[in-house]
């Protein structure tokens, strides 16, 4: 009895680390057209549940030209809802301005049942952001 409980508990561990590895890795986004306006988003989901941001502009006549934004902190997944949060003693500095608490997002894939040709490529959607500009932005899997 005590060899099968142990297996079962194995088995969830394997399944529940299986989980988090498809959540993990890098994410981008480019809007625009080179050598005209540029907007780019980079993040990286790790596996130890920490997580990397950049958000860079450029903007032809804007002011300033180009920008720069970064943010760091943890994440955690339950279901297909990644949840970012940002320590502000340990995550904010003068390069990591971006507070990425109450940030949630949705992982999008196709689903393994799905036997159509459609393609549907893997992404966050973000839902919520106390960062305007990150609602509704969907960020896809490298």
């Amino acid at each position: 009895m005590k060899l099968i409980l142990a297996a079962l508990l194995f088995i969830f561990n394997l399944a529940l680390s299986a989980q988090t590895n498809n959540f993990a890795g890098e994410y981008s986004r480019s809007l625009g057209e080179e050598g005209k306006h540029i907007i780019e988003y980079k993040l990286t989901l790790n596996q130890d549940g920490t997580f990397m941001f950049h958000y860079y502009t450029k903007i032809q006549g804007g002011i300033p030209p180009e920008v720069n934004k970064y943010g760091k902190g943890k994440w955690s997944a339950k279901n297909n809802m990644i949840t970012f949060s940002t320590n502000k003693q340990e995550d904010i500095d003068q390069k990591y301005t971006l507070d990425f608490n109450n940030s949630t997002a949705r992982f999008v894939t196709k689903n393994p049942r799905d036997k159509t040709d459609q393609i549907v490529k893997t992404r966050l959607t973000f839902l919520e952001s106390g960062i305007p500009w990150m609602q509704k932005i969907d960020i896809f899997k490298i």
